[in-house]
């Protein structure tokens, strides 16, 4: 059964790349891949420990190995066993399933967790070699529980970097489709037929640009080609697991390569349309770009970086247009503003399904660029105690940056903040315009007063 599929899955030979059956992984030891136990986190190094003193077996599988042979650190340390989410949880006290599609075990060690996988299968194969698991009418699979071997596990990966598995214990790395060679020579490649398997799962075709951008590997011709044919697909996922992939490639780091990318791809269409319309027009190019860029840089500093504040970036083209048309037809600016925000919030939600838990954060960005523009009296005083203030202002120097406002302007804010008392007092502007008038509060009657009113 396990070489049946194996075959089903890399076509008739049954055989990886190097000529030795796909259900017999290439064991690379220390000295071949250079990764030591130290480097493993001490969470998932106790984990594969304890699932081995259990009788079971244990590795450490996918991104975290791909990164330690790129000389990265890893963000993330998964676990993959023989052992069921029942058995998993049964060793640990702290752990839980979670997963309906795919079911797995969340491991707790203090704020660390591990997420432990059982090796999967592709179902129960019968005489024509057919899978069961259940899927919808174009292909995509809709349950993921069958359980199988090792060899079957790495089989149903989906790139060959990936399907990397580290056993800890005696530091080998089992390789069952050339993916440490593939990682040196910087290739991604798709396990099996590429059409096939953008078929199961069609989010497989935005991972592919995600990791190509993030470790600037260059997609294997074959993994590349069906694509531009099964792009559509996308439209059939759920909206809430495209946004969660956009989420990863926008703070992968390299989110400025991985949008061009998207779009040289035609994927955009499925994740973030309204890159056609922004990317298109040369001042939403410049922000969007500038946006980008101003993101990656922090995330590869360690700094704060928030998905509710690029989001506002790549939205803010489409706010600033539908702004400026409603003020044209007469609506006053600030309340223009705000109709445009809930107007373009409303329509992404329903091609990205951005949740609501963003929208305060996202508002409140765009709702302070026009208290930027006030430079006189108490207001700067009064927006420097803003809480979203430093979110307003380094998106401010965005716009500055990208040519939409002037760059006066933020270097003011910039002097401003980091000014003392006095130093600020005399920035201040001159109030233009005629103030408004203030007007008189009556002097409340004595009760004696008021009965001598006539009625």
């Amino acid at each position: 059964m396990i070489r049946r599929f194996i075959q089903r899955v890399l076509g008739n030979s049954g055989k990886a790349e190097t000529g030795r059956p796909a259900s017999e992984p290439l064991i690379l030891p220390l000295a071949k891949h250079g990764i030591r136990r130290e480097s493993i986190d001490a969470c998932a190094l106790r984990t594969c420990e304890t699932l081995a003193d259990s009788g079971f077996k244990a590795f450490v599988v996918g991104g975290a190995v791909r990164d330690l042979l790129l000389g990265k650190k890893p963000k993330d340390f998964d676990v993959a066993t023989d052992a069921t989410p029942e058995e998993v949880r049964r060793l640990f006290r702290r752990s839980r399933i979670i997963g309906r599609r795919f079911r797995i075990v969340h491991v707790m060690c203090g704020r660390d967790t591990i997420e432990v996988t059982t090796f999967r299968a592709a179902g129960n194969l019968n005489g024509d070699d057919e899978d069961d698991r259940p899927t919808d009418e174009t292909g995509r699979i809709l349950e993921d529980n069958i359980f199988g071997s090792q060899a079957e596990d790495a089989a149903r990966r989906d790139f060959t970097a990936n399907a990397l598995y580290y056993d800890p214990l005696r530091e080998e790395i089992h390789d069952y489709f050339n993916g440490v060679a593939d990682c040196k020579k910087k290739v991604l490649r798709m396990i099996g037929n590429p059409a096939a398997r953008y078929r199961e799962d069609p989010v497989r075709m935005l991972r592919a640009v995600r990791f190509a951008a993030k470790l600037d590997f260059h997609i294997d011709p074959a993994t590349r080609k069906p694509v531009a044919e099964l792009a559509d697909l996308l439209d059939n996922v759920p909206r809430a697991r495209i946004f969660d992939e956009a989420v990863k490639l926008l703070m992968s780091g390299h989110a400025l390569r991985g949008v061009h990318q998207l779009r040289a791809e035609g994927l955009h269409h499925g994740m973030l349309p309204l890159l056609d319309t922004i990317l298109d027009d040369s001042q939403g190019k410049r922000f969007i770009e500038a946006g980008l860029k101003n993101t990656d840089e922090r995330i590869h500093a360690d700094k704060a970086a928030s998905p509710g504040f690029l989001f506002a970036c790549l939205l803010w083209p489409q706010v600033l247009r539908q702004w400026k048309e409603i003020e044209a037809e007469g609506e006053k600016p600030i309340p223009a503003l705000f109709i445009a925000m809930d107007e373009v919030l409303e329509a992404q939600r329903e091609l990205l399904a951005i949740p609501r838990k963003l929208d305060g954060m996202i508002k409140e960005i765009w709702a302070l660029q026009p208290r930027f523009e006030q430079r006189a009296g108490s207001r700067p005083f009064r927006l420097l105690e803003h809480p979203r203030f430093r979110a307003g202002y380094d998106f401010l120097l965005i716009r500055a940056e990208s040519g939409e406002m002037p760059q006066e302007l933020g270097d003011w804010w910039t002097e401003f903040q980091d000014a003392d008392e006095a130093t600020r007092k005399s920035m201040l502007l001159a109030e233009t315009g005629p103030k408004p008038k203030r007007k008189r509060r009556r002097k409340a009657k004595t009760a004696t007063e008021a009965a001598e009113t006539p009625a």
